[in-house]
């Protein structure tokens, strides 16, 4: 069995956080909690890329459609229709032109319990209910609520894989093998150490 310190877990700095200058922060957040960057690169990517992005999951559509429905009547808005596939066919067509829209930044970080600390620190996927502390919450004052009036996607600066099989087929899905680092940093010893020895030089 691993051990929990090698999960992994995928990121995409999406176009806004790029073009506001954001991805060093975001970068930084996650190495001041202990998670290693493992994989990066710089890409412009298609729409057809973005929807096997959203899709690698045979159930998102469907899911995707049931949340949002949901959410319309939880704000006792009534939604735009009941059929869970039309509403996710408008919601993927929103997120492929803002996906599009400029430059992203592909991560893969590892550490222990990566996917939670990640998800954790990105805080909700809309920015108007994360927390304070969180990256979407203290970078970001976009809502469902503009993004509908607007017709387009919310602007939240991240995607963070929800769960450890998540990540694996989106790693997959973005990043060759080979471009995946396996490699050791000194915190390591500090972080994941069972005793912690050798700092004093004796």
């Amino acid at each position: 069995m691993a051990h929990l310190k090698e999960e992994r877990t995928f990121v995409i700095a999406k176009p806004d956080a790029v073009q506001r200058g954001l991805v060093g922060e975001i970068i930084k957040r996650f190495e001041q909690v202990g998670l290693k960057m493992v994989a990066t690169k710089m890409t412009v990517v298609t729409p057809e890329h973005v929807e096997q992005h959203y899709t690698l999951d045979p159930e998102w559509r469907r899911v995707t459609g049931e949340k949002t429905i949901e959410g319309y009547r939880k704000k006792g808005l009534t939604p735009p229709s009941e059929d869970p596939l039309e509403i996710t066919a408008a919601v993927l067509k929103g997120l492929k032109a803002y996906m599009t829209s400029g430059p992203i930044v592909c991560m893969v970080w590892e550490g222990a319990h990566a996917v939670k600390i990640v998800r954790k620190i990105v805080g909700a996927t809309e920015p108007l209910s994360s927390d304070m502390g969180t990256i979407r919450g203290d970078y970001v004052l976009d809502s469902y609520q503009m993004a509908d009036t607007d017709k387009r996607a919310v602007r939240n600066l991240i995607h963070a894989s929800g769960s450890v099989k998540e990540a694996e087929d989106e790693m997959a899905h973005w990043f060759k093998p080979e471009e995946i680092i396996d490699y050791k940093l000194v915190q390591e010893q500090i972080v994941y150490a069972p005793e912690i020895d050798g700092l004093l030089g004796k």
